[in-house]
């Protein structure tokens, strides 16, 4: 079986939990909640999965990263990679989606 690359993983899971964020912290935004799902669709593509929740578990098993690891990595001063998201709605994109929330 084919598995995707770790690296290709490890970005749409984090781009997922950014696009996550913004669209919990503003409901009513459509382009947050139209990027959350398209990141999530990318999940389920590349892990095999039906549904969203089931695409992250996977892809975090995969990467051997559970939630608590996340959290440790958070308390420790941040994510797993230093980058934050940026604000969504960046001019510049010609395809009509907001500009990715990892900088």
């Amino acid at each position: 079986m084919l598995l995707p690359a770790k690296t290709e993983v490890a970005r749409h899971l984090e781009l997922y939990r950014a696009w996550e964020r913004m669209m919990l912290a503003a409901p009513a935004d459509r382009a947050a909640r139209g990027n959350f799902e398209d990141t999530g669709y990318t999940l389920c593509v590349l892990m095999g999965k039906r549904c969203a929740r089931e695409a992250v578990h996977a892809a975090e098993r995969y990467l051997s990263v559970g939630p608590g690891a996340r959290r440790r990595d958070r308390a420790k001063g941040g994510q797993a990679n230093g980058r934050r998201p940026a604000k969504s709605g960046r001019p510049g994109r010609s395809d009509g989606l907001a500009a990715s929330p990892v900088a």
